[in-house]
């Protein structure tokens, strides 16, 4: 499961960092942010991405978890921050009005968007 997590990873990347180079992380607070956590898989490899990368304190946030696989990436050493962590939790999905998947074409305009604000503004 990590190994497909990390040729995903890899895949969304490249697609959404269009030939930009990576953020310097040596030393660096790095605040993972995912929609919740499930299995944890994808928090997992990000959060050894960012250990390769030399980043200082890593800190995963999410809206809500099950309570083991928080306790689990306690464990890793890093910060793990669950607005909700119930004691019977079936899924992320359950937690949301609107859980639709955001397509990559939305995710790369977004980025591209905060990358160049003055695009799209009026001067």
């Amino acid at each position: 499961m990590i190994e497909r997590e990390r040729a995903e990873l890899a895949r969304r990347v490249e697609r959404y960092r269009n030939g930009r180079p990576a953020l310097e992380l040596i030393g660096r607070t790095v605040i993972i942010v995912d929609d919740g956590l499930a299995t944890g898989a994808s928090a997992r490899v990000a959060v050894d991405v960012a250990r390769t990368r030399e980043a200082g304190q890593i800190v995963v946030t999410v809206p809500v978890s099950p309570q083991e696989t928080n306790r689990e990436l306690q464990e890793l050493a890093i910060e793990v921050i669950s607005l909700q962590v119930p004691p019977r939790f079936r899924s992320v999905g359950e937690w949301y009005d609107d859980f639709s998947q955001t397509s990559d074409d939305e995710v790369a305009s977004l980025l591209h968007q905060a990358s160049n604000p003055e695009e799209g503004t009026d001067k």
